[in-house]
């Protein structure tokens, strides 16, 4: 009889921690989800199966108790709203990796760019220069060279770096904190791009599929494994305000330029802002995850066509009536060999 495989998620009331979640419950995984208040299943339709642990991911004793007899603690959590980074992101990944070395589980991370400075542009591979210029990038950098350490002491390690999160059910985002806003059909679409300059897109479900996909193969992986995930590299990042458009169909909203301006003049009253603000660099200049290692570790990508993504993520932002149908060609999905 197969042994029973267990996942701890933290984080999973949010977008990666629960798109992965689901797509481990798909696979057949047994998973148990942190959470701080209440049962919390009824937020997210793949979760049903879940079972919910009260706990809170900054004391290590409750990650611990949540994680016995696991092979995979998820460490897909962060501080709401931007907020108390410095002084809460590393305790928080304390947490995990105690879990994780007392389980002899494997801890995943979710990865983003923030750790590359303009040294590694324009294509970032999983062994590029670390050499970030903005406060959360340092953070991110100290979180893997964290990682690096325990995994050299014996704790199995996966990070998967990826791109700008959008979806449905994703929390702080550039889609819906930039883009649109949600609650009803946009008037308007704010652009944060530089004309021509590429940007790296990452759709929840596909970041969660090849985690789940990767999570599979555990025992192939070696003690610290690094991997970038393509997701949607748009060769002109205006491409995501034209999807957007295309999804909405008629009467068309207006397109405006991101006003960085204003931005920055509200920016000392507002933590949102000033964060958004800190990230302006990766609008300016191209950043494309080269993600051959992971095709050639798993053969391909999960990827969904760019258009049927971002219907997704509007109707479950709000932006669009639940009847309303994908744009013309998008098919449910594909696969990324690019």
């Amino acid at each position: 009889m197969a042994k029973e495989r267990i996942a701890l998620v933290l984080g999973a009331t949010g977008g990666v921690g629960g798109e992965t979640a689901a797509a481990l419950l798909a696979k057949g995984w047994k998973v148990r989800a942190l959470h701080r208040g209440a049962q919390a299943g009824g937020r997210h339709a793949g979760l049903q199966g879940a079972e919910w642990i009260r706990g809170d991911a900054l004391r290590a004793e409750d990650v611990i108790q949540a994680a016995r007899g696991a092979q995979l603690v998820v460490h897909a959590v962060n501080p709401p709203g931007y907020r108390d980074w410095e002084k809460l992101v590393l305790p928080m990944l304390e947490s995990s990796l105690q879990a994780a070395r007392q389980a002899g589980a494997r801890l995943v991370l979710p990865g983003t760019v923030y750790n590359y400075g303009l040294d590694a542009f324009p294509v970032l591979k999983e062994d590029s220069p670390q050499h970030p210029h903005t406060r959360k990038g340092r953070i991110r950098v100290a979180m893997e060279r964290r990682l690096e350490e325990e995994a050299a002491r014996g704790t199995r390690v996966l990070i998967v770096r990826a791109g700008d999160f959008f979806g449905p059910r994703a929390g702080n985002n550039w889609f819906s904190q930039g883009f649109v806003k949600p609650g009803a059909r946009p008037r308007s679409i704010t652009d944060p791009n530089v004309p021509g300059v590429g940007h790296a897109w990452a759709y929840l479900p596909d970041l969660a599929a090849t985690l789940a996909a990767l999570a599979e193969r555990e025992e192939e992986l070696p003690s610290f494994a690094r991997f970038h995930f393509g997701g949607h590299w748009l060769e002109d990042g205006a491409e995501m305000g034209r999807s957007i458009l295309r999804v909405l169909g008629h009467p068309t909203p207006s397109v405006r330029r991101m006003p960085w301006p204003l931005l920055r003049l509200a920016s000392p009253f507002n933590t949102t802002l000033r964060e958004l603000l800190e990230m302006r660099y990766l609008w300016q200049h191209p950043a494309r995850l080269d993600n051959t290692r992971l095709r050639a570790f798993l053969g391909q990508e999960p990827h969904t066509p760019l258009d049927a993504a971002v219907h997704k993520a509007l109707q479950a932002m709000g932006c669009l009536p639940e009847a309303a149908e994908p744009a013309r060609g998008a098919s449910p999905l594909a696969t990324n060999q690019a």
